[in-house]
């Protein structure tokens, strides 16, 4: 790990006047950050430690919404009682993480912002696993990688709370010294087009400081594929979230993560939905649909199905109803 200097502010203001002075990065629960600055994929001048910052943090409730604050840990979403009892889908992907020490320690802004785990980038070869010009991705080890988006980029997000989060239309807010502005949180991952773009829409003078999701009744729920239970990510993840008009479907977001280089939100497996009674039949048809466009790499056909069989018990979890 390179030498580097370190800050811990207790204000924005602070944390804004070092980030603007140079080569910095932001630190909170340092589960990715500290990695990738073992790897040396990360080499910043100054870590900004925004774990002290109280603004950041917090769960509360108004009749907008939920607010989650930036810095709030796995651990704190995940035993809010608010968050389990109308908010199954975000419950289900942090209860996904297994670790304790990642439960205790990664924050909800880390876990939007965290970086690939693609082992190509994190060996060095760059966002979109270039050597010689040609990408060694499509050919190569790709069993982890994406079946959606074509390339050229091939990892598939990390994010275990963006697919939730987007399905409940939530945004972020991000601030830097100079104001603030709020961005959907679909719009707030980006599939780069080159090395020196990031996965996100943050600058580098910017910190994400709170997520906040709309207030209404929705049914929602999350259903994740594993290959093992313990210390790894999902293979696919489901999450849905359905308006309902008595019995019947009125609208329905699905999205789709560890498919794509951004949670993959599956419009037509949405419409497929509207104006139907959600049983078996017209989930199965929902996740045929949402798979309808998968371009598998040379090892990860798989996924397909898996993501196939992840929307329909998602909708039939968010229904009440068994797979």
């Amino acid at each position: 790990m390179q030498a580097f200097e370190y800050a811990s502010p207790t204000t924005l203001a602070e944390a804004f006047a070092l980030l603007a002075s140079g080569d910095a990065q932001v630190l909170a629960g340092g589960t990715d950050q500290i990695s990738l600055m073992k790897e040396y994929i990360h080499t910043p001048k100054r870590v900004v430690n925004i774990k002290g910052i109280r603004e950041l943090g917090g769960v509360s409730h108004a009749p907008s919404g939920l607010r989650i604050g930036a810095s709030v840990t796995f651990d704190e979403l995940m035993n809010n009682a608010l968050v389990r009892a109308s908010y199954p889908s975000l419950h289900a992907a942090l209860v996904g993480v297994t670790s304790p020490q990642i439960r205790n320690m990664g924050t909800v802004g880390g876990d939007l912002c965290q970086r690939p785990r693609c082992w190509y980038f994190r060996n060095g070869f760059g966002l979109f696993g270039m050597k010689d010009g040609k990408s060694l991705v499509p050919d190569g080890e790709n069993k982890y990688h994406a079946i959606f988006g074509g390339g050229p980029a091939y990892f598939v997000s990390a994010s275990s709370l963006g697919p939730a989060l987007i399905a409940l239309n939530a945004k972020v807010t991000i601030r830097s010294a100079g104001g603030s502005r709020s961005v959907p949180a679909e719009k707030f991952f980006v599939n780069p087009k080159d090395d020196q773009t990031r996965e996100i829409d943050l600058k580098p003078d910017e910190i994400l400081t709170e997520i906040l999701i709309p207030a209404g009744a929705v049914k929602n729920a999350t259903y994740e594929v594993r290959q093992k239970e313990a210390l790894d990510w999902p293979l696919v993840t489901a999450s849905v979230a359905l308006h309902m008009d008595g019995t019947k479907v009125r609208s329905a977001r699905i999205v789709l993560g560890h498919v794509a280089p951004t949670p993959w939100i599956s419009d037509d497996a949405a419409k497929s939905l509207v104006g139907q009674t959600l049983d078996a039949a017209s989930a199965e048809k929902a996740g045929a649909a949402a798979v309808a466009g998968a371009q598998p790499l040379s090892q990860n056909g798989y996924k397909v199905q898996l993501a196939k069989v992840a929307v329909k018990r998602a909708l039939l979890a968010a229904a009440g109803k068994e797979a």
